[in-house]
């Protein structure tokens, strides 16, 4: 079973970026640390739960990337390099399980992982629901995320 390397993780750190207190993400969703939205026992974040340290960010960080390890090595059935798994885990840590198990990206990296058309497909990737209209919008750091994944994956 593959697992992410230093250098994945600290890509999913820097774009998930410390946060001690918990916050309203893009989508309007409750998160702490980096990126969390959910504790190991399942429980969401929310607004009211109090603030952590740096350590217990990393600690939550760690445990979510074993889930989104778990997922990538679960679905992805071509043989794959380390960068392309870093690369499909950030994916997963950010877009979530049920997003790689349904999308073309997937589909086209199990058909073929040296597709060029794949960086297509981590690029569709880069919008939010405002939390307010409801509508899909273009999110310019989802953007900037999913080309940098995109070249990762072909790195």
């Amino acid at each position: 079973m593959k697992k992410t390397s230093n250098k994945g993780a600290a890509f999913i750190a820097d774009y998930e970026q410390f946060i001690r207190k918990p916050y309203l993400d893009q989508a309007g969703i409750p998160t702490i640390g980096y990126g969390a939205t959910y504790y190991e026992n399942g429980q969401r974040v929310k607004m009211t739960d109090v603030p952590i340290s740096k350590d217990r960010g990393l600690q939550l960080m760690h445990y979510h990337l074993a889930v989104y390890e778990k997922a990538v090595n679960k679905q992805v059935k071509s043989i794959i390099n380390q960068n392309q798994f870093d690369a499909l885990v950030s994916f997963t840590f950010n877009c979530g399980e049920r997003a790689l198990a349904t999308s073309t990206l997937l589909k086209k990296v199990n058909a073929n992982p040296t597709d060029k058309s794949i960086v297509l497909e981590f690029e569709k990737w880069n919008k939010i629901t405002d939390p307010k209209s409801k509508q899909k919008v273009v999110s310019n750091g989802l953007t900037r995320r999913r080309k940098d994944e995109a070249a990762l994956y072909f790195s």
